[in-house]
């Protein structure tokens, strides 16, 4: 299964990034990811910006609001092209992949206008105030709560595994705006400044060393009462829809990445020997069979409105590349032999592969960990009871 090929806009897309990442961001190439968000994190803010600057970010949405209207083709092609060339990872894809759309869905034209150029423009960062320590993949038990005072929601409580809230200027966050409320009744979307003194950040040390992940304090934290999307209580409906653009074309991307990380694989284990080993070498070719296997069933699940909630197909698709990636995590290591146990340095130093084995210990926990992706499968697609 293939999408129609939009040659034109491949071909741009491919001169540009190589005419792009050959001058003063020859040395972006490759930077980031997870569990590297740490690296060149100014000079790939700079690379968002001259991206927004050449119309190269948000492609699919509406040309007022900086985009070029682009087909799901297009936008497909694009991905594919930024990951063939090793083109950073993006520190604006939060704004552009989640809160960027379901703006474009729920907002005003006020918010509209506020909030999607600088987006676009790569001027302003964004996080996701979804986990709290009590209502991780139990999303509807959010706690935080969120009242009107004085023309401003006033916003108290904490969000945890909040993904580059370090450096970003924006967070949406799901909070109780109705007092007695439970489960998904009485939540409210707000938009929210990281810079004011009601909000704290605290990095969260991961097995990587690096500290991508956060947990945000809100102690009385504010912002504008025009600043919700949708209306007061109906926060769920919103936030679910949000979830749904976790699908989006971008996905072609992410497997590109994940084709190289295999091939590095691959590669290593020709070098160490491994490839002898039966038992390695038929977890290889599963590996990359099931990568075959990721590719086609994301080309089938696009289309262009993922309508108004996040289907069970998201859950599929996460359940899927997420165990996939541990399983290649565990690959790297079994590769390298007894040298994958070793740091390359006193000071804990890890490669390329060590990185990936432990990062992606996360991969199958946030977003939803397996066991809740697992339930909404059995439920919503299967019928089966809670």
């Amino acid at each position: 299964m293939s999408l129609p090929d939009p040659a034109g806009l491949r071909e741009e897309a491919r001169a540009w990034l190589e005419e792009a990442l050959s001058g003063e961001f020859a040395h972006a190439r490759g930077l980031g990811g997870p569990g590297r968000e740490h690296e060149g994190h100014e000079l790939r803010q700079a690379w968002e910006r001259h991206l927004g600057k050449a119309g190269w970010t948000c492609l699919g949405w509406p040309e007022r609001y900086g985009g070029r209207a682009a087909s799901l083709e297009d936008q497909v092609a694009f991905y594919e092209e930024y990951a063939r060339a090793d083109a950073p990872a993006r520190v604006g894809h939060i704004g552009e992949g989640l809160i960027g759309p379901t703006i474009l869905e729920f907002g005003t034209d006020e918010q509209k206008d506020r909030f999607l150029p600088p987006i676009q423009r790569g001027e302003e960062l964004w996080c996701q105030g979804y986990s709290e320590p009590e209502a991780g993949s139990d999303l509807a038990n959010v706690q935080t709560k969120a009242h009107l005072e004085g023309g401003e929601w006033v916003i108290t409580g904490q969000k945890v595994w909040t993904s580059l809230a370090h450096v970003a200027d924006w967070c949406f966050v799901l909070c109780r705006t109705e007092p007695g409320s439970q489960r998904h009744r009485g939540l409210s979307y707000l938009l929210v400044p990281m810079e004011q003194p009601g909000v704290v950040v605290r990095p969260i040390v991961q097995l990587t060393g690096t500290s991508e992940f956060n947990e945000v304090f809100f102690d009385g934290a504010r912002t504008a009462a025009g600043n919700i999307l949708g209306a007061p209580g109906d926060g769920w409906r919103v936030a679910m829809a949000t979830l749904g653009h976790e699908r989006g074309a971008s996905t072609l991307g992410q497997q590109i990445g994940f084709r190289r990380e295999l091939a590095k694989v691959i590669e290593t284990a020709r070098s160490t020997g491994a490839i002898d080993d039966p038992v390695l070498r038929d977890r290889l070719v599963r590996s990359w069979l099931e990568l075959e296997v990721m590719r086609l069933n994301a080309l089938r699940m696009l289309r262009p409105d993922p309508g108004p909630e996040a289907s069970p197909e998201v859950s599929i698709a996460k359940l899927y590349w997420s165990e996939w990636h541990r399983r290649l995590g565990e690959l790297a290591q079994a590769v390298q032999g007894r040298a994958g146990l070793v740091a390359r340095t006193e000071e804990g130093e890890l490669n390329e592969l060590q990185r990936l084995y432990l990062f992606s210990r996360a991969d199958t926990i946030y977003a939803g960990s397996s066991e809740i992706q697992r339930n909404i499968i059995a439920e919503r697609t299967l019928g089966l009871p809670r």
